[in-house]
Parts: structure tokens; sequence; C-alpha cells
């Protein structure tokens, strides 16, 4: 089965964990997918020091939403306006768990297939790089290390992976071992 499908049928038959309360605000980001070569790639951005929150840190492009907007529009809509990727070249393939961010906010993940070939284009006061990671470098768990935090409420382990001289981290780092456990892909 190709992976496209594999992740479309996975996340189908998952119930989403779905966050009722505890959060401040909304927010929804795009795990956006794409082929290059022989691998899949989780596109990623480094966001610049000039943001207000999570300065420098890797993330999913995504943001806040706004009012009448769907969850996934708002994915869809950040994606556009910090890497350049419009909706239409992107199809969505589910809905993954939600989660609270150490900033209050519900986020909601959302997978979407970046059909090729495509370009980026980013928003140069948000987005400071755009990464393509493989997802080798996530089935590789020689690249991941975890280490425990005091955080009262939250869950002490705080996940980290690897990537040339880049380190994912934080929220963006548990979705991502959280999504290929549900994958199962880990080994």
């Amino acid at each position: 089965m190709k992976i496209k499908e594999h992740i479309r049928n996975c996340l189908a038959s998952l119930t989403p964990r779905k966050v009722k309360n505890g959060y401040v605000r909304e927010a929804a980001v795009l795990m956006p997918i794409f082929k290059a070569e022989s691998d899949y790639h989780i596109l990623l951005t480094r966001r610049t020091e000039d943001v207000q929150t999570h300065k420098g840190q890797i993330s999913f492009p995504g943001g806040m939403r706004e009012e009448k907007e769907t969850l996934l529009e708002t994915a869809l809509r950040e994606t556009f306006e910090e890497v350049g990727i419009e909706g239409g070249s992107i199809e969505p393939l589910g809905r993954f768990h939600d989660y609270v961010s150490i900033t209050q906010y519900r986020v909601t993940p959302f997978v979407g297939f970046i059909r090729s070939p495509f370009e980026t284009n980013r928003q140069v006061t948000e987005v400071a790089e755009i990464l393509h990671v493989p997802f080798s470098v996530f089935l590789d768990p020689t690249r991941r290390r975890v280490e425990w935090h005091k955080h009262p409420g939250r869950d002490p382990d705080v996940y980290f992976y690897s990537h040339e001289n880049q380190e994912i981290w934080g929220l963006t780092a548990r979705i991502i071992k959280d999504f290929f456990e549900t994958l199962n892909l880990e080994s």
C-alpha cells in the first residue's frame, strides 16, 4: 500500500482525541507531506526571532482560527500565508489528535499531501527557513531523544529529533512521534 493511502486509512479509522477544555484559543496546523526522490518528507518551518511566541523553533505551518473558519480552513490558510502553498495544491488526508500547547492553545493538526511539483514562498517576518525533513529521520531511533521536564499538568516527556543542524522538539516533535506510532511505521 502506498504511504498516502496508508495515512488516509489510518486517520479515517482513528477517533481523534478532542480537547474540550483547558485552553484559551483554538489553532490548527498542517502536517504537509510530499514525496521527493525516493522518500516521503514533512515540510516544517523554522520561526523567525521576530514572532511573538516560539522564536526560532521548528513548527508546522499553522496558526489561530479566525471567526467562522473551520479548523481545516485555518490550517490551509495559514499554510498559504506562511509558505505560499495554495490549498488547491494540498490533498487533505485527515485530522489527527488535539493537543494543548504550553501557551494554552488547543492545536488541531491536519495531514495533507502536497501535489508535486510545488514551490514555496516563505512569509519572511514569520518564517526564517522552510525545511524538508525525510520520514527516515523520524524513523531512525538514533535521531530521537527524550528529556524529562516538570510542567504541572503536562506530560513530563519532551521529545527531540535531530536533523542536520536543527533540533525539532516540543509539541511539534510530540505530534510527529504520535503520528508515526499511529501509522505503525516506527520499526
